[in-house]
């Protein structure tokens, strides 16, 4: 039997490269998936990649919204109830990067815009999803390998993905007497537009080649491809990671070891 079969799933920033690979695994192992994303072009191009991969269309619903606005995530989460039933996966993965820049230079701007999304967004998911989440679930939440560490430079991201943990591992006490798991992932560096636009801030920075720099930081000396993370996010949504709550996954290459 396959690992989610008939099972609902919803992916937040589900048109990104993360997001999709998930939800390729996701289908290929049985689900009903709702990718959720800011956009509906790219929704719809999301879809697109999904079926010309032979995946069925019958399974794949998307839903425009914003996470860091509750009447939206209210609306996705009560659409997808109503479309397939009570939800048995919630995978927060919307994310924005912000800059790299001194912490006294740093604008509050984007540091308050990038820690709403992965803070605030990741929050309200649970906020409303848990309330529609079938007992024996699983939350999901795209910390990042630097939710694991420290560095100068990307101080809202680094301090956003920290805060993920901690909601995390909070949540994850209140909601274990309904046997619903909450984790958080934490890939390193992904072969993906959103880490490519990160390298070319951080080679600026750097005054080098920004991949070349984290590979040589990374163990396998390679970025990740989104299926790998993909993967252990399925392991995670999965019963296959059953006795696995209020943990930290590292799929990061041996970056943090």
């Amino acid at each position: 039997m396959r690992q989610l079969e008939n099972k609902t799933c919803l992916i937040t920033g589900g048109a990104g490269s993360i997001g999709l690979a998930s939800a390729e695994i996701f289908l290929e192992e049985g689900a009903r998936v709702v990718l959720v994303d800011l956009r509906e072009d790219a929704l719809q191009r999301a879809v697109v990649r999904l079926t010309e991969a032979g995946l069925p269309r019958e399974r794949i619903a998307t839903e425009a919204g914003d996470v860091t606005r509750a009447q939206d995530v209210a609306h996705f989460i009560g659409a997808t109830v109503a479309r397939w039933g009570k939800l048995d996966v919630l995978f927060s993965n919307a994310g924005n990067a912000g800059t790299i820049g001194s912490i006294t230079s740093y604008p509050e701007e984007v540091f308050d815009d990038v820690y709403r999304v992965h803070v605030k967004g990741a929050f309200l998911m649970c906020k409303y999803g848990i309330p529609q989440m079938n007992d024996g679930g699983s939350i999901v939440i795209t910390s990042s390998v630097v939710g694991l560490m420290g560095n100068p430079g990307p101080y809202a991201y680094i301090t956003a993905k920290h805060a993920q943990v901690g909601l995390m591992r909070s949540v994850a006490k209140e909601v274990a007497g309904r046997r619903i798991r909450v984790n958080t992932i934490h890939p390193g560096p992904t072969q993906n537009d959103f880490q490519a636009d990160i390298e070319r801030h951080l080679g600026a920075v750097l005054g080098r080649d920004a991949t070349a720099f984290l590979d040589d930081l990374i163990p396998l000396h390679r970025h990740a491809q989104p299926r790998e993370i993909a993967r252990a996010v399925l392991f995670l949504a999965s019963e296959h990671s059953s006795f696995v709550t209020g943990a930290t996954l590292a799929v990061d290459g041996g970056m943090t070891a």
